[in-house]
């Protein structure tokens, strides 16, 4: 197996940072993943030192394998503009450089929700498909990700919605279920406004719900009613690992 099949992909969470070396003509995982703790309060110093010590720990095979990581931030020109479940130091960073000098390699920075939709589009739920494929995980907040045709439009933080006066995400997000002990059907009822307001404004041809809570998909997607096709996400765990690795690879194209 060759670098130009297999890339590297680095999923940072606030809770974890992931890793493991993808087939990227399978999307499946070559190696075991690796899976260590963030560091508490998830500062730059200590989630740097530690996906250093993760890389090393997959031994990579090739210097030059290409590396992705994703981010729960927004990322642009390889800057984090926003900080979720980390350290607020990271508003402003010259993130994807700060990586890159302590790896010592290049390496593709994009944000975790289009990683994953990139994923889903490759790999997963929204492969083939034509037209607008949207991607949401519901979790702490609500991530989002839009394709076309298989190809990323990145930093659509389409959780940041208003509805009612307040963001989508801290009503319909899984965090704000339990929270607030809602229902699988009070929690459906939220959604299907949440949703009901994606179709109106993007007319999308398929939703991709992830997330953790999308393995219970069968507790709430078949309460909505909408006329676009809504499915749970393929790649649930591993989503961010694939579409970090694929996205690091140029040669590649998206979807044929």
């Amino acid at each position: 197996m060759t670098s130009t099949t297999t890339a590297v992909g680095i999923d940072i969470g606030g809770t974890g940072i992931k890793g493991a070396i993808v087939d990227l003509a399978t999307g499946t995982l070559v190696t075991e993943r690796i899976k260590v703790p963030t560091p508490a309060g998830g500062s730059p110093e200590g989630i740097l030192e530690v996906t250093a010590q993760l890389i090393d720990r997959l031994g990579l095979p090739h210097p030059d394998i290409p590396v992705g990581v994703c981010f729960p931030a927004v990322v642009k020109h390889g800057v984090t503009l926003s900080a979720a479940n980390i350290s607020k130091e990271w508003i402003g960073l010259e993130a994807e450089a700060l990586f890159e000098e302590t790896l010592k390699r290049d390496i593709t920075f994009v944000n975790d929700a289009d990683a994953a939709g990139y994923a889903e589009a490759q790999f997963g739920a929204a492969k083939g498909i034509e037209g607008v494929a949207l991607m949401t995980t519901l979790g702490t907040g609500i991530g989002t990700a839009i394709l076309h045709n298989g190809v990323l439009v990145p930093n659509a933080e389409f959780g940041h919605i208003e509805i009612d006066g307040v963001d989508a995400e801290t009503r319909a997000s899984n965090a704000a279920r339990e929270r607030e002990g809602l229902s699988w059907k009070d929690w459906s009822k939220r959604l299907q406004t949440y949703y009901s307001r994606l179709e109106m404004y993007f007319s999308p041809d398929l939703f991709v719900v992830g997330g953790g809570v999308s393995k219970h998909h069968e507790q709430f997607l078949p309460r909505l009613t909408l006329t676009t096709p809504i499915v749970p996400a393929v790649h649930r765990n591993n989503a961010g690992i694939l579409g970090a690795a694929s996205l690091a690879v140029r040669t590649i194209p998206p979807l044929s």
